[in-house]
Formats: structure tokens, sequence, C-alpha cells
């Protein structure tokens, strides 16, 4: 089976195509271009230089948060439109889930970490057993002081939250904060493209209407929207 990968959740985005056994291709990008740029001729990349067409897939996989609002909200109509049109399966993975699976048999605990502006971050903990990889929290916002407040152990972090608030996590968490190497702080299609064949090969799908970003807390439009119809209840 091959599955196509996609990441739009954070600016380190992009495409990838994996088999049972191998990595066929992987496309990422880390610069200020919107996925809406970028992913339909990146998936058309993909697929030219694994040398396969659409046809050929047995599924998509898609990144669904948390992260960008408008980021995932691309990735995920270029994913339902995909599905429409071949009618291959598709299946959601969790954007943080997907990330620490980039760093497997670590030793330590794995925080992905994303900047969720307003002086809050996105992350969960995470371990990996033998079975795999053991969530130890679940998605949470919260601000990156709240964040340090848990962290009671030698801890890897990765994501761009994690450069964000860089400083301020060496100040209160000194040798228990730990950084793996610079190509795996980022979130990465390959990723979400395994963990995406793992579930199509045990005989799961999720309906493509039933994706919906994990975001964990109300984008700014839904928050002035709200504000403006109980502003207008209220008058």
């Amino acid at each position: 089976m091959l599955v196509l990968g996609i990441e739009s959740s954070t600016t380190q985005g992009g495409v990838a195509v994996v088999g049972e056994d191998r990595l066929l291709c992987e496309c990422v990008l880390n610069v200020e271009v919107t996925h809406s740029e970028r992913l339909l001729p990146a998936i058309d990349r993909a697929l030219s230089d694994a040398r396969i067409s659409l046809e050929e897939l047995g599924g998509i996989a898609v990144s669904i948060g948390p992260g960008s609002f408008t980021g995932l909200r691309i990735g995920l109509s270029t994913v339902k439109g995909l599905a429409y049109a071949t009618g291959l399966p598709v299946v959601g993975i969790p954007t943080l889930e997907a990330m620490a699976w980039s760093l497997p048999a670590a030793r330590w605990q794995v925080c992905p970490v994303l900047d969720a502006r307003k002086q809050e971050v996105y992350a969960a903990l995470f371990r990996h057993g033998r079975d795999g990889l053991v969530r130890v929290m679940d998605d949470t916002a919260l601000t990156p002081e709240a964040l340090c407040g848990l962290i009671r152990r030698p801890t890897l972090f990765l994501g761009d939250g994690a450069e964000v608030y860089a400083a301020l996590f060496r100040e209160r968490l000194g040798e228990r904060m730990l950084l793996p190497p610079l190509a795996s702080r980022g979130a990465r299609p390959a990723c979400v493209a395994e963990l995406g064949l793992a579930r199509l090969l045990r005989g799961e799908r999720d309906a493509p209407e039933s994706l919906v970003p994990r975001y964990l807390r109300q984008s700014e439009a839904e928050i002035r929207r709200r504000g403006a119809v109980t502003g207008g209840r209220g008058a």
C-alpha cells in the first residue's frame, strides 16, 4: 500500500509518499509561503518524483491539528477534494502525535510544542514504549509557564513553540530541556503518512465529511463573530 501524507498545520509543511517498507518521497518547506500557494504543486511534485499516480495510492493521511487555523483548513479541504474525486480512503492524524513520532525510541519523554500566539502554546507529552508511542498528556492549549510546571524530568522539545520560547524554557527547566537535531525539530509529512499507513492497514477509515480541524480554542474570526452576536442580543 502507498499512502500520501499531507502536513499543513505548521509553517514547516509538506507532502510525502510512503510504502509499507520505505519512504518514496518527502517534500518539506519551512518558509513564509502560504499552503494555498504550495500544497497542490507539492502534491504533483511528490507523485511525479515517486513515479506514481493518484490512482496507485491506497489512501491519504492528513494532519488535523492543532496548529494554524488557515493551514489546517487548506490541508483538509484539499484532502476532501481529492477523496471525493478519487474515492481514496482518508485518515486524520493529530499533529502533535505525528511530531512525536519523528523521534522513535527516544529514551526521554517528548514534548511537541507549537506557538499558539497570544502568549500560549499547543503542547502534549509522549513517551516511546515497546508497543510504540504512548501519550502521557492530551493536546492542550496553555501558557509556556504552565507547561514548564508540568515538566518534571528531562524532555525533548520540538516544534516552533520550542524556538519561540527557548529562552524561557531554558531558564525555567535548565537541564530538563533537551533539543533533538535540527532536522527532527519540525513537523514532517512522512510521519503523518506513516501513522496514516498504519491506520489504513488496520482497516480504519475516516469519512471525509467527519474530518475537522483540532483547534483546541476558537479562531479570531469565531471570537469576533460571537462577540458581534452577543453584542446584538444585548442591544
